[in-house]
């Protein structure tokens, strides 16, 4: 089977990746790791029914889920509408310790080896076992349009380990790597992926939004897309510092966790933010926001190109 080319990555980006691959490995403890195999993909294939799928629960719920009145924005919330979803764009999957199913956003990023999916942090923190844990790019209506992907590691800043979802909200993301499904295809082999955005900016007139909608009674069938403007937010919790990507989108609840913020560019579109960081994604659902994308996460692309050991929570 032909293997995708090597993406390129804009320039800005790449110089700080040269940068970074001079500096030593910020992660070198052993951490836990599932074997990309074709028994994993095939087992966690096997357990992710439709059924299975369509009960899934939000990682939180809270306010986000059931919050009616509408938070002061730059612009009035957008209209949002269900649509099929976009190839790149999926849901990560897994039971909890309690054996409950959950699920979250997530957005192929292109790399070298087209196994790198980008989400939020917050869905992914706890150290808590996560059984089953996989990503679905496409997911709607209990399909896996482009198969399943099982989980192998998963970077997050050392700081959100340490600091939690509020001090730490800065470091609101997470990059995973993700085996091939049972055929043997990558991610990105099988479904595409989008450039990495870093330093994008704050103000940017037209920004989509993908969430995957959820309840405590289980996830929605389909995505939400959105497309409005995005603002500069600075935060005004001192539990919850930091500047933020804003924007406002009707009738993002909880379980958007983890959707993606996407910018038009010249390769299709670039991931400039992901539902999460202020308040875990914010207190209304007519308002989203994400972290900033700086060197930092180009640090976890970096670590997770190179296979190198996660940060783990201590």
């Amino acid at each position: 089977m032909r293997r995708p080319r090597p993406a390129l990555l804009p320039l800005a980006p790449l110089l700080s990746l040269i940068l970074l691959a001079a500096t030593p490995t910020a992660h070198a403890a052993d951490s836990p790791r599932r074997p990309a195999t074709a028994s994993t993909a095939a087992s966690d294939d096997a357990y992710w029914t439709a059924e299975r799928m369509t009960a899934a629960r939000p990682v939180t719920g809270g306010v986000r889920a059931t919050a009616r009145a509408t938070a002061p924005a730059a612009d009035p919330p957008a209209p949002s509408h269900p649509f099929d979803g976009l190839p790149q764009v999926g849901t990560f999957f897994w039971t909890d310790d309690t054996g409950t199913g959950r699920s979250c956003g997530g957005t192929i990023v292109r790399s070298p080896h087209g196994n790198l999916v980008v989400g939020a942090g917050h869905c992914l923190r706890t150290p808590k076992p996560k059984r089953h844990l996989s990503f679905v790019p496409r997911y709607h209506d209990g399909r896996k349009p482009y198969g399943l992907f099982p989980v192998e590691r998963v970077y997050i800043d050392q700081r959100y380990y340490d600091l939690g979802t509020d001090a730490g909200a800065r470091w609101d993301y997470s990059v995973v790597q993700v085996g091939p499904r049972t055929d043997g295809a990558e991610a990105q082999e099988a479904a595409g992926g989008f450039d990495l955005g870093v330093y994008p900016g704050y103000e940017h007139r037209r920004v989509r939004l993908i969430g995957y909608p959820g309840t405590d009674d289980a996830t929605h069938p389909k995505p939400l897309d959105c497309r409005s403007a995005t603002h500069r937010y600075t935060s005004t919790d001192p539990a919850a510092p930091g500047d933020f990507l804003e924007i406002a989108c009707a009738g993002y609840i909880g379980g958007t966790s983890g959707g993606p913020f996407l910018e038009r560019s010249l390769t299709g579109y670039r991931l400039i933010g992901v539902i999460g960081g202020y308040h875990t994604g914010g207190d209304f659902p007519d308002i989203s926001y994400s972290s900033y994308f700086t060197g930092d996460i180009l640090a976890l692309y970096l670590h997770a190109v190179r296979g190198d050991a996660p940060a783990q929570p201590r």
